[in-house]
């Protein structure tokens, strides 16, 4: 907690100066010896929480830092939030049967956004696709009667 009470006696000073003082953030930077951009944030965010000189002067240290740098409760994890399930087959058929009309993926996806609309966006949808689609076992099955046929292999390995 000593960490936090030089800057806070310097925020409580960069509102003195800006409101009894009314100097320019310049200037407040060069007196506080702080950078411009912390005068600026500081500022910004008195003006956020709407405070003004009289608040500020009867609020202590930490009740400023409160007020200037609220707490945000964590958000819940993304993993957390149940998506729409995709119908991977649906899409790896749907490409196959309208490859000659140019169907695209984000066709697929406005398609499945329009049934769900809370269910992923373009990229993730794109990438769970792509994943799904890597795990297919790729095999090029051939028949053929012996001596019928002659298979030549031009690679070096």
């Amino acid at each position: 907690m000593a960490n936090r009470r030089l800057p806070m006696r310097k925020i409580k000073e960069v509102l003195r100066l800006r409101f009894e003082c009314n100097l320019s953030e310049r200037e407040i930077a060069r007196s506080c010896r702080i950078s411009r951009t912390t005068v600026t944030d500081y500022l910004r965010r008195a003006t956020i929480s709407r405070l003004n000189w009289t608040e500020v002067a009867a609020l202590g240290e930490v009740q400023i830092a409160e007020r200037l740098f609220p707490v945000i409760p964590p958000v819940e994890k993304l993993s957390s939030i149940q998506r729409p399930a995709l119908g991977f087959e649906y899409i790896y058929n749907q490409l196959r049967t309208y490859r000659k009309f140019n169907l695209t993926l984000t066709q697929l996806w406005m398609e499945y956004k329009e049934a769900h609309p809370d269910g992923y966006q373009y990229s993730q949808f794109c990438e769970h696709y792509r994943r799904w689609r890597g795990k297919l076992d790729y095999v090029m099955r051939q028949e053929h009667r012996a001596g019928d046929k002659l298979f030549i292999d031009y690679c070096d390995g």
